[in-house]
């Protein structure tokens, strides 16, 4: 394959500080403005300034091999890396209309440079910024995405947790006389079904499609799961429909320290994850953990807390109404029981910034929104969990505010993916909305 000249820009590095090994026997060309733009993110106490603050150590990593701004070689079956100085842009090259002030366009320059420089190379500028792939094409230049993360094609095929598997009509019978009722591996192979740990399936008779059954797969070793019955309300809550039903199941199992939840604003994700932490905390199953701890990113202003005045939990009031609607919701409109308990400390609001570092044991933790989450503040947070601690992600992949991850390179779908076959974790997507009808026929037209 023929070598390329690869311009990276400087989201790249802000997304993933280990990118250097991922473009092959290539040479990457990193315009000076990146590093004053890495440096302007290196404070920031986010998964961003981490990869800033690594992505500078790297570099300064590789000066010890020779001049960056000769080129140094980044390792074996690797291309070189070198950086492009101001003066060797070619700024007169871009159109009067392209502000020489702007960092995009003093990188777009450096990307002409080097495409003159070596006109025989193919030359691309590699960003996540989709405004720039456009003005590089604008200018003649070849342009390419990088997404670190990415581990589906697309959000059709993402997991979802729930299948529909076809069965004689007996097993179904079998089933709800409670007898043990085994799937195999050669039917689901013949309808092209692949199923995992901790998986809902639909069992549906071939000879009646009325005729229906929703059990938990475990293994092809293990009889089908039947799912803990809800027919009584909890907390005065009762899940709606199949989904959140399947939901709750996982979520009420000791066995599962790992549950992800995904669906449309108003399907009651954060709703259900808050009723089974407040039940195993406070209700019926009290005592199965100390806490529940609550969080989410405080994604729209893209800075740390502390910009905001106040104790943490006067910062995170804001972001958290949406988690205080839900227990409240639970509890009854009366906030004296809600505040009771968090000055008591078994519900705690917590900032996702302050949990790297943590060791969190006995304890229910929500991490809601967890779509604005990138890879690395998923792996961050999951390797903080302690003994006798649940982890519940929920977020809604359609509604995603981080400019650095999307549908399908996100923390919550990176995770969801990543822990499909594993037996500690569960997932399952809610499809139906249950907040109003007016909210519901929102999500589906607008």
């Amino acid at each position: 394959m023929a070598k390329k000249n690869l311009i990276i820009d400087t989201n790249v590095f802000l997304s993933d500080s280990e990118c250097f090994e991922k473009f092959e026997n290539n040479d990457l060309f990193v315009p000076i403005k990146v590093l004053e733009e890495l440096d302007k993110h290196k404070t920031r106490q986010d998964s961003v300034g981490f990869h800033a603050r690594q992505a500078i150590k790297r570099f300064d990593a590789l000066r010890v091999s020779g001049s960056l701004s000769k080129g140094v070689k980044l390792g074996k079956g690797l291309g070189t890396l070198r950086f492009v100085k101001a003066e060797e842009l070619v700024t007169e090259e871009l159109p009067q209309g392209l502000s020489h002030k702007s960092s995009d366009n003093l990188i777009l320059a450096a990307a002409l440079a080097i495409k003159a420089e070596n006109p025989s190379r193919k030359t691309i500028v590699v960003s996540q910024d989709v405004n720039m792939r456009v003005i590089a094409d604008a200018l003649g230049l070849l342009t390419e995405d990088y997404i670190s993360s990415q581990v589906v094609a697309s959000r059709d095929v993402i997991y979802e947790g729930f299948s529909k598997f076809l069965v004689d009509d007996f097993m179904i019978e079998e089933f709800y006389d409670k007898q043990d009722v085994w799937l195999y591996e050669e039917d689901a192979a013949e309808q092209g079904i692949v199923l995992y740990p901790n998986q809902f399936v639909m069992l549906v008779s071939v000879e009646n499609e009325k005729k229906t059954a929703i059990a938990r797969f475990i293994n092809w070793n293990t009889p089908v799961k039947p799912m803990l019955n809800f027919e009584d309300s909890i907390w005065g809550v009762s899940p709606r429909n199949k989904e959140q039903k399947c939901g709750m199941d996982l979520l009420m199992d000791d066995d599962i320290p790992f549950v992800s939840l995904i669906g449309r604003a108003g399907s009651g994700k954060t709703l259900m994850a808050m009723l089974a932490g407040l039940e195993q905390v406070l209700g019926a199953e009290k005592g199965r953990y100390n806490r529940i701890i609550v969080s989410r990113p405080v994604q729209p202003l893209g800075k740390d807390i502390g910009f905001l005045p106040g104790t943490m939990e006067e910062k995170m009031a804001p972001w958290m109404k949406p988690i205080f609607d839900n227990m409240q919701f639970i509890m009854g409109k009366d906030r004296t029981l809600l505040d009771m308990y968090i000055d008591k400390g078994v519900i705690e609001i917590d900032a996702i910034t302050y949990i790297r570092g943590r060791s969190i044991s006995d304890a229910y933790l929500i991490i809601d929104e967890a779509q604005n989450l990138t890879a690395h503040e998923v792996k961050t947070i999951l390797t903080r969990v302690g003994e006798n601690t649940k982890i519940i992600l929920t977020g809604d992949i359609e509604q995603i505010d981080n400019i650095y991850t999307n549908e399908t390179s996100n923390g919550l779908t990176y995770a969801i993916e990543k822990f499909k076959e594993s037996t500690l974790s569960g997932h399952i997507t809610f499809k139906k909305g249950e907040r109003s009808k007016l909210a519901t026929e929102a999500s589906k037209l607008l």
